[in-house]
């Protein structure tokens, strides 16, 4: 009996050490010492009789001592073991989506045959000037609290949990069993299960997972409502751009006024290759409905059209500038469009410089909608196609956290490549702010000078964890392409979208923003200009038009709202211009009222730009007189009457103040007799149809009465 008792005390008086320790026991030593406690005391209990065997009250007595302190050491672990089990505890209703992107190999798009177009450049005059390069740290980004499922291992990896519909998290551990099959090998390290004790890991080694390293669960949060009471539609715990709803985000930038040249007569303007407007409002109208007038940027509209202007041979830019009498809108008088055009050096695919990309794609819930990923992943299919063999291609990907799953890798490693992409599959919600910043660091680690060292960032832009607006985001990339690494965004979807976060990153990021809603528009990216895409031939590119207050009475320049630039920080380097690709063209609209009777230069057009690899400053210019203002409208050129026709479509569409009078009947006219002029270009006779459907859905609209503020000024 000595040496159970000595037995029993050795094991309180561990249990004693234990309870100070600032460590909890184990689970499984807790449950031993119980079962060893009790053991000792039944085991006391066999030399008693009930039958009228002699008790000795000495021994009762210990006994009782024993069973008290047996009671009171269970009690103390009982209560440090209540709260780790309600802790443990799981709501039966906790549920983890499975969300699965299928890929579907259909490559087959529209190829539209561009027609051969006359134009004369205007003769411009070079002025040599400085030279810049600065690079800035960017600040860190704040680490939000995750909200998805996601398993935590003990190196710190962190990856989301994938499981079926039904699955529930406090259920027995067959059901966790079920779940640990669903995790892909090798996506955490070592990881090939999920467990939560010992006992289940041995399990799961008994099934054949040979490692199972330690981990935790963390449970997904309920999403917290935003600032008007709406739920986040793909979880998270911040509404994107701080708005109380998570649907589709554009921004007012307002309409240009009329300005009088003796008030000003300085318009400057940072030149704009984006095309994400027109495609957005694309959308819309081919699935039935009218775009916001917010969606619509009028520069990107124009800028979508090709106006077949010649590249320059030996210079970086043709300048082109046209004018006619214009009518539109209602009570004109005295009215003129001018046309101002840059068109840059073309560089064939064989002298295209090779690139180091690093894709950051967005494989949040919100990208399962409408196969988008799937979108994705057929144009990184098709732009590993176009690639030459000094190329590299590094992926990151970002959900409810951001993470790097494939390092840059050449068309040696073809199937290695194309293998991850099809293993990229939705989940969870959306830290766009750490994907992006993973995405640089790659970026910058695989970085080669004399390289197209970019950025493509390929998501539907609706971030909801961590930083959600543009000018958080921004900070994390602020002054990076100043090193050399820029910044593309790829806009992917429609009903959860932001235009807001994508146009900007990709302006700032001295990149381009499109968006990408077919196929064919994924080829007319990533095989018709490619280079143009990749290769930027001028950074920081601004437009000074000067007036001359004595011919020319007011002006308006026609949309370039977001892009404007203040008159004295033209020629101040450190102020943010646009970036222009090889071959790529950009078209500005100005309307001009003219003093009667007043002849002479009407303009003089400076262009300052940054050259590409030595940021050596070039400034050049270029005159128009009333002398080449042409005699009426119907006598300018197809091109001049094509971006007229585009300009106006997308004047009515955002219901502008100058748009007042204006029928969509006389701009879709004249777009039909374009088509005709155009009958090989597949853009113009899509412009055709897209006028009709506004013009139906207008009629809709108003014979409906709506009460929708954003439609119902439409002229008629």
């Amino acid at each position: 009996m000595k040496k159970k008792e000595n037995n029993l005390e050795k094991n309180i008086s561990r249990l004693v050490k234990l309870t100070a320790d600032s460590d909890k026991p184990s689970e499984a030593f807790t449950e031993s010492l119980i079962d060893e406690a009790l053991q000792e005391l039944e085991q006391a209990g066999q030399g008693r009789s009930r039958e009228g065997r002699k008790i000795d009250m000495k021994v009762t007595y210990k006994t009782l001592a024993w069973a008290a302190v047996i009671i009171v050491a269970c009690g103390v672990i009982f209560s440090m073991l209540t709260p780790s089990l309600q802790k443990a505890r799981r709501p039966a209703d906790m549920k983890v989506a499975k969300q699965v992107a299928r890929p579907s190999d259909d490559t087959s798009s529209l190829e539209p045959a561009k027609s051969t177009r006359d134009s004369q450049p205007s003769k411009i005059e070079y002025t040599e000037v400085g030279k810049k390069d600065d690079a800035i740290t960017p600040k860190q980004p704040v680490k939000p609290v995750s909200t998805a499922a996601k398993i935590t291992f003990t190196d710190g990896t962190q990856v989301a949990l994938e499981a079926p519909a039904s699955l529930r998290l406090n259920a027995e551990e067959k059901d966790l069993l079920q779940a640990s099959r669903r995790i892909k090998a090798g996506e955490a390290g070592q990881l090939q299960s999920l467990a939560r004790t010992a006992r289940e890991v041995e399990q799961l080694r008994s099934l054949g997972y040979a490692e199972a390293p330690s981990l935790r669960v963390c449970l997904p949060r309920q999403p917290e409502p935003g600032p008007g009471g709406h739920r986040m539609a793909h979880g998270g715990t911040t509404p994107p751009n701080g708005e109380d709803v998570d649907a589709m985000f554009f921004k007012n930038y307002g309409v240009n006024p009329f300005i009088d040249t003796e008030d000003d007569h300085l318009s400057t303007f940072a030149t704009d290759v984006d095309t994400g407007s027109y495609t957005v409002c694309r959308g819309f109208l081919q699935d039935g409905h009218l775009p916001p007038n917010d969606a619509v940027r009028v520069e990107e509209f124009v800028n979508y059209f090709d106006y077949g202007y010649a590249a320059p041979q030996e210079d970086v830019f043709s300048v082109y500038a046209e004018a006619a009498p214009w009518k539109f809108g209602q009570g004109r008088k005295n009215s003129y469009l001018l046309r101002l055009a840059l068109k840059a050096q073309q560089i064939s695919e064989e002298n295209r410089k090779p690139a180091i990309l690093t894709f950051v794609i967005d494989v949040s819930g919100s990208m399962n909608r409408e196969n988008r990923l799937g979108l994705v992943k057929k144009c990184l299919r098709m732009l590993i196609k176009q690639l030459k063999p000094e190329d590299r291609i590094g992926i990151a990907v970002y959900g409810s956290r951001g993470r790097k799953v494939m390092g840059h890798k050449g068309l040696y490693e073809k199937d290695e490549i194309l293998a991850t992409i099809e293993s990229l599959h939705a989940e969870g919600s959306t830290y766009a702010e750490e994907g992006i910043r993973i995405g640089y660091e790659m970026a910058e680690k695989a970085y080669k000078k004399g390289y197209i060292n970019r950025v493509i960032l390929c998501s539907d832009g609706v971030a909801n964890v961590g930083q959600t607006g543009a000018d958080d985001i921004l900070e994390v990339i602020k002054k990076k392409a100043e090193k050399g690494v820029t910044l593309s965004c790829l806009g992917f979807g429609m009903g959860n979208y932001n235009d807001v976060l994508l146009e900007r990153l990709g302006d700032k990021g001295n990149g381009y923003y499109a968006y990408i809603d077919t196929i064919a528009e994924a080829k007319r990216l990533f095989e018709d200009n490619l280079t143009g895409a990749l290769q930027v031939v001028a950074r920081d590119v601004k437009v000074q038009v000067d007036f001359s207050p004595d011919v020319v009475r007011s002006y308006r320049l026609i949309g370039y709202e977001n892009r404007d630039v203040p008159d004295d920080k033209f020629r101040d380097d450190k102020y943010d211009g646009g970036e222009v690709g090889a071959g790529h063209s950009v078209t500005a609209l100005y309307e001009l009222k003219l003093w009667p009777g007043k002849s002479g230069t009407c303009a003089t057009t400076y262009v300052r730009y940054k050259d590409a690899d030595t940021r050596a400053v070039t400034e050049f210019k270029s005159t128009i007189g009333t002398d080449e203002f042409g005699e009426s409208f119907d006598e300018s050129t197809n091109e001049f009457a094509l971006a007229a026709t585009v300009g106006e479509f997308a004047e009515i569409l955002r219901a502008s103040y100058w748009a007042k009078g204006a029928k969509l009947d006389t701009v879709l006219a004249r777009a039909q007799k374009l088509s005709e002029e155009f009958k090989d270009d597949a853009d113009v006779i899509e412009l055709v149809d897209l006028i009709s459907k506004a013009k139906s859905l207008i009629k809709d609209t108003q014979e409906t009465g709506t009460d929708s503020a954003e439609q119902s000024d439409f002229p008629e």
